[in-house]
């Protein structure tokens, strides 16, 4: 252990934008906690509120709509002094910083900076002189790619930060799994009985995959499989489901708003396999072990699955919503340039039979 850091015990680690995000840093937030035995605490965007609640090894949580990050519109620069002086209170020995390689941590590290905690890890492609004790040269995308995971570990390496374990996890309540069957037993589901997870909503435009090849893939996947279908998705995305769900009709359900975080990750775990866009559902589905089928849009190489059986099925994001962001940019052209069509429904199908085939929840 780095000796600056081997001293300290209240730690604040950095990670204020999705939930997905804030699921890949886990395992490095298990370095951490193992290495240095501190009181950890969490600045994470409301949306990571929830999940922040259910990983190990977080012992507090603080709330932060950051305006430098994509999320709820804050403009008004007393919330982040207010921000400071509530860091300050806290009196952190020191703080991690946990950004993907597109994004800039310089707000974050200022942050840090003027709360006054004495020492500060992150990578950063500029030089940062006095804004970081621990500086990391960030070397990504442009000499290497990583998986966020691994580029999370790799960090919290630079100060002696290890773990043998490098798996997400989450505690679960066993008592909130009986609210889940009592809800999709009401649904016409048996919760013992095998089932598909079908999460079609995205939190990007650039993501979605055709309705109607969702559509036709629930409906070759009934009539193949005959296992019901759960449709699920965000409050916001709620009509765009069940216009999908009405479609399919028999053997399928939406169950939009039916769960707290929860009760939809127990719905995964119990789940014999999701099918599902690049999402945070695919991390929940990574946490809990359930295999799946990821509809990727090729923009993030570095948020595929984590230690779980999956199958990756690549589309091109169209020219339209292409990310204006340079360093993304740069990626896209490096890895994406051959355009590459939108999985058939006869593919996805396909992947389907073979993955239930192998799994360990079913056999057909």
């Amino acid at each position: 252990m780095n000796n600056a850091w081997k001293d300290c015990r209240n730690l604040l680690c950095i990670r204020v934008d999705n939930m997905g995000d804030l699921m890949m840093s886990g395992p490095a937030i298990r370095a951490l906690k193992e290495s240095l035995s501190c009181q950890l605490t969490v600045l994470t965007s409301p949306k990571g509120k929830e999940l922040a609640k259910l990983i190990p090894n977080i012992d507090d949580i603080l709330i932060c709509n950051a305006p430098w990050v994509k999320a709820e519109h804050n403009d008004n620069p007393s919330d982040f002094l207010a921000l400071v002086e509530t860091i300050k209170e806290k009196e952190f020995d020191g703080c991690v910083i946990f950004t993907v390689y597109s994004q800039n941590p310089m707000p974050a590290i200022m942050l840090a900076f003027l709360a006054g905690i004495p020492l500060r890890l992150a990578y950063c492609r500029e030089n940062p002189y006095h804004l970081l004790t621990d500086w990391v040269p960030d070397q990504e995308p442009y000499s290497v790619i990583k998986h966020q995971v691994q580029r999370d570990l790799d960090l919290v390496a630079k100060i002696g930060a290890r773990t043998s374990d490098e798996s997400y996890h989450v505690q679960l309540n066993e008592s909130v799994f009986s609210s889940v069957k009592k809800k999709l037993t009401e649904k016409g589901i048996d919760a013992a009985s095998p089932y598909l997870i079908f999460h079609c909503g995205v939190s990007e435009p650039k993501r979605k995959y055709p309705t109607d090849l969702w559509i036709d893939i629930a409906k070759r996947a009934l009539s193949t499989f005959g296992l019901p279908i759960l449709f699920t998705g965000t409050l916001e995305e709620k009509e765009y489901i069940e216009s999908i769900q009405n479609i399919v009709g028999r053997k399928s359900t939406s169950v939009v708003g039916l769960f707290s975080l929860e009760e939809f990750i127990w719905a995964i775990k119990k789940a014999a396999l999701v099918i599902s866009v690049n999402t945070s559902t695919i991390h929940l589905s990574s946490a809990v072990k359930t295999p799946m089928i990821v509809l990727y849009a090729q923009s993030n190489p570095q948020h595929t699955p984590w230690n779980v059986q999956h199958t990756i099925l690549n589309y091109s994001i169209p020219d339209k919503f292409k990310s204006k962001n340079e360093v993304i940019s740069y990626v896209d052209k490096l890895l994406y340039s051959e355009y590459v069509p939108y999985p058939s429904a006869e593919k996805v199908c396909d992947s389907i039979k073979e993955m239930l085939s192998t799994s360990l929840k079913t056999a057909l």
